[in-house]
């Protein structure tokens, strides 16, 4: 009969460990209150969903988008490289006053290009921008 206490006592235990209750003259009605691993796990659980909003906030804002390129191009000129021509000297004269480093950016990514060697009579794609 003493085991069935014993299990009793301990099963009540094992299910309110993070609650204490506390039975005052001032609280007569016995409502749990929580101790310090309630408190804790009270918390976590407040963070846990205040992280799990923020990150769905931020990746439906695109805050994780990797567009590289700002404005997407209207129209395209075919150009074919002559002997002797780079990336840097097609973008050079087709850029005008404009730093030609972001148009050979736009030609590798439009023509696929891993690198930025070039061979004579290659066709490649230039992007136009107004």
């Amino acid at each position: 009969m003493s085991t069935a206490t014993i299990n009793a006592v301990s099963a009540k235990t094992l299910i309110n460990q993070g609650f204490s209750q506390i039975v005052e003259s001032t609280n007569p009605s016995g409502s749990i209150v929580l101790n310090r691993r309630g408190r804790l796990a009270r918390t976590l659980v407040v963070l846990s969903l205040a992280v799990v909003m923020v990150a769905t906030f931020a990746f439906s804002a695109g805050a994780g988008s990797t567009d590289s390129m700002s404005a997407t191009p209207d129209s395209y000129v075919t150009v074919v490289v002559g002997p002797g021509e780079s990336l840097w000297s097609l973008a050079g004269r087709l850029a005008g006053d404009s730093d030609p480093r972001s148009l050979i950016e736009e030609i590798m990514v439009v023509n696929s290009l891993a690198t930025p060697d070039v061979q004579a009579g290659q066709s490649l794609r230039i992007p136009l921008h107004d």
